[in-house]
């Protein structure tokens, strides 16, 4: 028998062997939406523990995620064969598609709770965005919105609503009527850390200084900024003199740096402070006057000291040059040189 008919009946057998294989060991198709809306469609559809699994498909066509099919985001379903699928199924992994916003998740304080720690009830893409009815932040009814997130944010951290509700952040500023400052503004939206650490008491100072420029600048050219600016945290910060969620304008007998309440906030870090401690400012500003009027006049007197030894001694230097190279002429004619 010839290699080459063993060869050919060889390749034969090969294929009769493939063409009689069971269609089950073919990689099964993905599930189509109907077929999970088949299940999830009803409105009645629970979990074994009584919370709704019921999708609306007209909310979720009308989300962000309205082109992209159930296994999209189910992806740990594409493949099954098993219906009704697990009750417990692969979570979600947002960051396939949003890859810098999961990076920073899961480096904040709610990804190392819920990935690291294994809490719960810590707070994942869902629980901020919501699931199937997910809208653009730009959107009046997403739960980000501007005029919503401070709503998203409370729902958990709900001792702090009270608390943001008096402060001045939580006022309506400019035409849009949108809150002064919501909790994104100075946590950021997905590197929040913990608000106790030495790194976020310095960090923060930054994120009060995008809002309030002038004050940013005249708290670092001062005492307290010049230390922080050096890495110290034993030296008061925004919140240390204004509070951290209940910040009130100087105006309101409540706040922390109402004139009646100076001596008690700074005897947080200061003991023996009194009535005479308190008359430091602690923004004085060397560019305005009305304000700052000895440190205004002390600064412009040094520019004017400044700029007069300068222009003095650089006169002086200019004139001197001619005399400096006659007497180096007159030198060398003396000896028989002539000076180069």
């Amino acid at each position: 028998m010839s290699a080459r008919f063993v060869f050919v009946v060889g390749a034969l057998a090969v294929c009769l062997l493939a063409a009689a294989a069971p269609a089950a060991a073919q990689a099964p198709a993905a599930p189509a939406d109907d077929d999970c809306l088949a299940c999830h469609g009803d409105s009645t559809a629970v979990r074994a523990n009584g919370t709704s699994v019921a999708v609306v498909s007209a909310v979720l066509a009308n989300s962000v995620h309205g082109t992209q099919t159930c296994v999209s985001c189910h992806a740990g379903l594409a493949k099954t064969t098993e219906w009704p699928h697990p009750e417990k199924v692969a979570a979600v992994a947002c960051s396939a598609c949003h890859g810098q916003e999961g990076r920073n998740y899961e480096d904040s304080v709610h990804g190392r709770a819920a990935l690291k720690s294994g809490l719960a009830v810590a707070p994942r893409c869902s629980t901020c965005h919501g699931t199937h009815n997910i809208q653009p932040p730009a959107d009046t009814e997403s739960s980000v919105h501007r005029a919503r997130i401070a709503g998203t944010c409370t729902k958990c951290h709900e001792g702090i609503a009270p608390l943001y509700a008096k402060s001045v952040h939580a006022q309506p500023l400019g035409p849009a009527g949108s809150a002064a400052a919501v909790c994104s503004d100075c946590h950021t939206a997905h590197r929040i850390q913990r608000g106790d650490t030495d790194a976020w008491r310095l960090s923060v100072i930054d994120e009060c200084g995008t809002c309030h420029l002038s004050r940013i600048s005249s708290y670092r050219d001062n005492f307290h900024g010049q230390k922080t600016t050096l890495g110290s945290t034993r030296t008061a910060t925004c919140s240390s003199c204004h509070d951290h969620h209940v910040i009130l304008r100087a105006s309101d007998p409540a706040s922390t740096v109402a004139p009646q309440n100076l001596v008690a906030t700074c005897r947080s870090c200061h003991p023996q402070a009194n009535a005479a401690f308190v008359k430091y400012d602690p923004h004085a500003d060397k560019h305005d006057q009305a304000r700052s009027a000895p440190v205004y006049w002390t600064y412009r007197s040094m520019q004017v000291l400044l700029l007069g030894v300068f222009a003095f001694f650089g006169a002086h230097t200019l004139l001197w040059f001619p005399r400096s190279y006659r007497a180096r002429r007159a030198a060398g004619a003396a000896k028989g040189d002539t000076p180069s």
